[in-house]
């Protein structure tokens, strides 16, 4: 294990961006065990070979390597911002009758798991949680208030929505349809069920790059605090429901082994994206759109898994 805190100045940045580089050469050959996510057709269109990670401080230092400033879609990741972001409207005792808080042992887009098996989704982190979580902001919120969140939070005014991925993957959302209307079977859908689909699946195709996740999730590191202003901008509870949720649900069916080899709250989506967060230190964001049989990035997985071994970042390695 590395104690990068002992080395000061330029061999700081210099033995870091050896690690950061390090870890992206770990992971490249590993690249071609698995595929993009072929089932929404522009998303089968990126480059498999992609592959970057950002890591921000909260002092405000950055480092990046491989192909940080490529852009990608949030997909599941979005999950996130729009949890956080219910829970700071309406808190967590309403949100949480809509949705559980336990992993929920089935694909992200299972529709058994609703039903006779259970009364709400698992947790907020599968899609029919997603839905039911988006249906709740529609009332709340308009799209663009939401996009201007996840601007603010990524502080990247440039972030947008990629059209051409929210219109195929729309028009390729049987499953998540079939899901809504159960949620609506079983009243759990609070606003309208056709607005509700758009603004989840408008909210999974915003672009967005690994740095800007990085920078999302060193906030989260922090508790909420802006670490270039000092000011709170996601409330305590909304920060460690999100975290909490992360660690046990954020990586659909491989949550568990990704908890026991890399042992930290994150976040994947079928875009390729994962961002991490080393709480109290930094946040993470990595890029890699070749995914393992759950949906989640196999190079970001090992990039992380390669440098929480190299840093000692697991939260139950002391």
């Amino acid at each position: 294990m590395i104690n990068i805190n002992l080395i000061e100045g330029e061999d700081y940045m210099s033995e870091y961006q050896t690690i950061l580089d390090q870890s992206i050469e770990h992971a490249r050959p590993h690249l071609k065990s698995g595929k993009t996510a072929d089932y929404i057709p522009e998303l089968a269109k990126v480059d498999p070979e992609l592959l970057g990670v950002t890591v921000v401080e909260l002092g405000g230092r950055e480092i990046s390597s491989g192909n940080a400033d490529s852009y990608f879609t949030l997909q599941s990741i979005e999950k996130v911002f729009a949890l956080i972001f219910a829970l700071d409207l309406v808190g967590e005792d309403t949100l949480f009758e809509l949705v559980g808080m336990e992993p929920s042992g089935a694909p992200f887009s299972e529709l058994a798991t609703l039903g006779e098996f259970s009364e709400k989704p698992s947790n907020p982190l599968i899609n029919a949680g997603a839905i039911a979580v988006s249906s709740l902001l529609t009332t709340l919120i308009s799209f663009d208030d939401f996009l201007d969140k996840v601007r603010s939070l990524c502080k990247n005014p440039k972030i947008s929505c990629n059209d051409s991925v929210y219109a195929s993957e729309f028009a390729h959302s049987e499953r998540n349809h079939s899901l809504a209307w159960e949620l609506k079977r079983m009243k759990l859908l609070v606003g309208d069920l056709d607005e509700s689909l758009r603004f989840y699946t408008r909210s999974c195709a915003i672009n967005v790059c690994a740095r800007d996740l990085a920078v999302f999730a060193s906030t989260l590191a922090s508790g909420g605090i802006d670490c270039d202003t000092g000011e709170r901008v996601i409330s305590k509870s909304a920060v460690r429901i999100a975290k909490s949720l992360m660690f046990t649900c954020g990586l659909y069916d491989g949550s568990g082994e990704f908890a026991v080899r890399v042992g930290l709250p994150a976040k994947s989506g079928v875009g390729g994206g994962i961002l991490a967060v080393v709480n109290h230190r930094l946040g993470i964001g990595a890029f890699g759109p070749s995914l393992d049989r759950n949906g989640n990035s196999i190079g970001s997985i090992l990039i992380l898994e390669y440098l929480s071994e190299k840093f000692g970042w697991h939260i139950f390695s002391h």
